[in-house]
């Protein structure tokens, strides 16, 4: 039998959930695992540190495509870094456009909310009443 763990242990470890692992495995995020006389996924600790990184990447909202591309720069050491430079400065002017856009949903919401101070009947609600005007929808995201 191969040394390794098996796709519910690489789960374990890294605390992505085994239909993720296999999602990044689809996407080519993470190399074709080993297999088993039995057919199982083996896995080993260099896909312990590329899913951690992924995970890391997501926890920065970056998408697929942004990790995949840094993935091809962490797999060429000696290349030049420009690349990843450049791409994180674009993602961060996506982070900055997605804060003006989530304050943009806040104050919406705080008015709202501003709409029904005490409690009261549900025919009475100002926030139901301020949602079912259609007019001052404004689209946010």
């Amino acid at each position: 039998m191969l040394a390794g763990f098996k796709i519910g242990e690489l789960a374990a470890q890294t605390g992505a959930s085994v239909e993720t692992i296999r999602y990044y495995e689809q996407q080519n995020l993470l190399p074709a695992p080993a297999r088993s006389d039995g057919n199982y996924r083996i896995y080993g600790d260099c896909h312990i540190k590329r899913l951690q990184f992924i995970r890391h990447c997501r926890s920065l909202d970056m998408t697929l495509d942004e990790i995949r591309r840094l993935l091809d720069y962490r797999d060429t050491p000696d290349g030049n870094c420009a690349g990843v430079n450049e791409l994180l400065d674009k993602h961060i002017v996506h982070v900055a456009g997605r804060i003006k856009e989530l304050k943009g949903l806040q104050a919406q919401l705080k008015q709202l909310r501003g709409q029904c101070a005490v409690s009261q009947s549900s025919k009475d609600c100002g926030i139901l009443q301020g949602l079912d005007d259609a007019n001052h929808a404004d689209p946010v995201i």
